[in-house]
């Protein structure tokens, strides 16, 4: 298959509206499709990378490259070429790594370069996979929709369902079901913008703490213990204290799903950096142990004991995680039976707050009678947390790419000090429409002081409201952090560069 039959159903898919027509351009594309080709057709459309990172950064990608006049990649030969981008080391890596992009995009055509840039920087997100992929496949192989979806929330991918079926067709769905030691995709949530509107969403429903760790399914069989991330990663062997606490557990087989966490010597929560670079690291065993304690709070269960309790409700699923799993180890809950009562939303909210005030990043609401839908983002899970905002001024801008080119779209976003200069703090370009692209680089034209080949530099006098997640711990930067899943809000011509958030009101959300 060609690089261009995907470029060309990724643009299709955002032209039509319709959910009956993304799906058959997704069914035409997978008939198309060898089985082999199909895992990384799909980690594509969904707008991710087997290869996870390149090392390629935004201005290696900004450079320009004459066209192909004519489609001539495969999707092995792009994926086989990232594989070597990535796996690249060393002195003079940078050097190198630009030099074989620079062949990858000289090969492609002028569309299939624009798929590729937005595909390497993160900007492809059409909610193709998650919310088509699925019936697409089922179309495609003449099978109802419900029983592919059922296949891939145990086989822990779309890719290895959709591989096997166009190998070996509709008997192939046998082989995915719930198996201990096989991790399967977690359930999701989708978003609430207050507690009481959760509760008032789902009705009867639990309030549990919403950890800011990291997402684990821990597989028991005996004294057999396998520790898988969100992405299915076997992390076992980095984390030897909580492979421990799963073996000591009362069921001798069993399926959790929790959270890795740190707590300090006050039992506040740990940095989420911190708890990445721990379970992310490769050190030795040992070492490992000795560099941060972490724990694990669980809070789903999706068999115990050889019984598959995935279809059972939350309610019934807390019984058999209770069951099994000390109070100490699992998240705290409320029970809201009366959620249209003011002494239950009361309840609910309270206990929300005292949740963020230990620290916690929010709360999840979860419907007392849902399911548990591996690896689909559920409306019978709702997660609350706060969205912080900061005025921050611009510094500079970089020239975009692909449908972007010729306006200024990555954003170089600073906070003041208290000498009046600015502290860059990191830089966005999620949440621009086109109307604010244009208004923006006519703007920043106005203000720049010098012009590069990557963009240009401005004066820091335009404010901009920046909605944030939080901060991470940052080398790169002059105040130590970063900004954590930053996006425009909008720009602030009210407001001066005086009046922007300092350094110290950025880290005071740290706090």
């Amino acid at each position: 298959m060609l690089l261009a039959d995907i470029a060309r159903t990724s643009r299709e898919i955002t032209t039509v509206s319709g959910r009956k027509e993304k799906v058959a351009l997704l069914a035409e594309l997978f008939r198309s499709a060898t089985p082999a080709d199909v895992p990384v057709v799909v980690t594509y459309l969904a707008g991710r990378l087997p290869q996870r990172r390149t090392g390629v950064g935004f201005r290696t990608l900004s450079a320009s490259h004459p066209p192909s006049p004519e489609p001539q990649l495969t999707i092995a030969e792009v994926d086989a070429a990232l594989e070597e981008i990535a796996a690249v080391r060393g002195k003079g890596a940078q050097a190198e790594r630009k030099r074989l992009l620079g062949a990858l995009f000289s090969a492609a055509t002028e569309e299939e370069q624009d798929f590729l840039f937005r595909l390497l920087t993160g900007e492809l997100r059409q909610g193709a996979l998650d919310a088509f992929a699925v019936e697409g496949l089922a179309e495609a192989v003449s099978l109802p929709s419900d029983r592919v979806r059922r296949a891939v929330m145990y086989g822990g991918s779309l890719g290895a369902v959709a591989s096997a079926l166009l190998e070996r067709g509709p008997s192939a769905l046998e082989e995915f079901r719930l198996r201990t030691g096989r991790p399967v995709l977690p359930m999701l949530a989708q978003s609430a913008k207050s507690v009481l509107e959760a509760v008032d969403r789902l009705g009867p429903c639990a309030v549990e703490e919403k950890l800011d760790g990291i997402r684990v399914q821990v597989h028991k069989d005996g004294d057999s213990v396998g520790i898988y991330t969100r992405t299915l990663d076997d992390i076992t062997a980095r984390l030897p204290e909580l492979a421990d606490v799963a073996a000591s557990l009362a069921a001798h087989q069993a399926v959790l799903d929790g959270e890795v966490l740190a707590l300090d010597e006050q039992g506040r929560p740990r940095a989420f950096q911190e708890v990445s670079q721990r379970v992310g690291s490769h050190a030795d065993v040992p070492a490992a142990r000795l560099t941060l304690p972490v724990t694990v709070r669980f809070f789903d269960v999706l068999s115990v004991d050889g019984r598959d309790v995935a279809d059972l409700g939350t309610a019934q699923r807390h019984e058999e995680l209770a069951r099994v799993v000390p109070e100490s180890l699992r998240v705290r809950r409320l029970v809201v039976t009366d959620p249209e009562t003011d002494e239950g939303r009361g309840a609910a909210e309270e206990f929300a707050r005292r949740v963020l005030e230990t620290g916690h990043e929010g709360v999840m609401v979860k419907a007392l009678d849902a399911a548990y839908s591996a690896g689909r983002r559920g409306a019978s899970w709702l997660k609350v947390k706060p969205v912080f905002t900061l005025d921050l001024v611009v510094l500079a801008a970089e020239w975009g790419h692909g449908r972007r080119t010729g306006r200024l779209s990555n954003l170089h976003l600073g906070a003041r000090r208290s000498d009046g200069s600015f502290a860059m703090l990191g830089k966005t370009f999620k949440g621009l429409t086109d109307e604010l692209l244009a208004w923006q680089t006519e703007r920043l034209g106005e203000l720049a002081e010098r012009e590069h080949p990557w963009g240009v530099t401005v004066r820091p006098e335009l404010v901009v409201e920046i909605a944030v997640d939080g901060l991470q711990r940052s080398t790169r930067y002059p105040a130590g952090v970063t900004l954590r899943f930053a996006r425009v809000v909008r720009y602030r011509p009210d407001k001066s560069a005086s009046e922007a958030d300092t350094v110290e009101d950025v880290l005071a959300l740290r706090r």
